[in-house]
């Protein structure tokens, strides 16, 4: 047996690595390429999705804006044009689920730092609480920095019609209080053609989800993705 695989050792082991670069190379090629969708609001529960635009299947990108940031500076689409971003909606006061949200989104924060292309932008759904001082104050508490982490306030009714004719993530609150807001757990992934690429259960850093709910992790994962470059 010996002498048997000393004979022949050269060719077991262009037998092997031949096998193996095979094996590697039917994989590479059978092995489906990530790919994310594009979502416009036609794809979206119509509870987060103003009725003007419900019925919108093709071509939906955020609209301008402007509003306050933390540090009494004009913040405008025009901030985050050829960037990807994260967004998400909030209030300082908050005591349920925004404190995970805020974590989540610091971390996120840590990850993309270094990064010039990615940023992240949150909106006060109570922007008559949420002065530029409150939200100084809450930013400097959470560390946030200025230049990746923009949190806004503003115009209430500008900021609820954005919420569900762009970035679909609002629910109404109150019928009888005009623009009243719920906002959800979502972080909005856009791309940096202003195109939202994905939802994601922003309280949930890397636990297990419900099918087809995403969590911050995978959040992370598929802004690289959108780094790279295409061919």
């Amino acid at each position: 047996m010996g002498t048997f695989l000393k004979k022949y050792r050269f060719f077991i082991l262009f037998f092997v690595l031949f096998s193996i670069i095979t094996v590697s190379a039917f994989y590479s090629v059978l092995k489906p390429k990530k790919n994310l969708p594009i979502y416009t609001p036609s794809d979206v529960n119509p509870e987060l999705v103003d009725t003007t635009v419900q019925h919108v299947a093709l071509e939906h990108r955020i609209e301008s804006f402007a509003f306050t940031n933390q540090n009494g500076k004009t913040i405008t689409d025009k901030d985050y044009e050829g960037k990807i971003y994260v967004a998400d909606f909030f209030f300082t006061t908050c005591p349920t689920i925004c404190p995970k949200m805020t974590n989540n989104m610091a971390w996120l924060q840590e990850k993309i730092k270094n990064n010039p292309n990615v940023k992240l932008l949150s909106f006060s759904v109570t922007p008559d609480i949420d002065s530029v001082p409150v939200l100084k104050a809450y930013a400097q508490k959470k560390g946030v920095l200025d230049h990746k982490w923009n949190l806004l306030t503003g115009d209430k009714k500008a900021i609820y019609y954005l919420a569900r004719k762009s970035f679909l993530a609002v629910k109404t609150g109150n019928p009888k209080e005009l623009y009243d807001m719920v906002h959800t757990e979502n972080f909005v992934l856009v791309d940096a053609q202003q195109r939202i690429r994905g939802f994601y259960d922003g309280t949930n850093l890397d636990g297990p989800t419900e099918p087809g709910v995403k969590n911050v992790q995978q959040l992370w994962e598929d802004i690289q993705f959108l780094c790279e470059p295409k061919e």
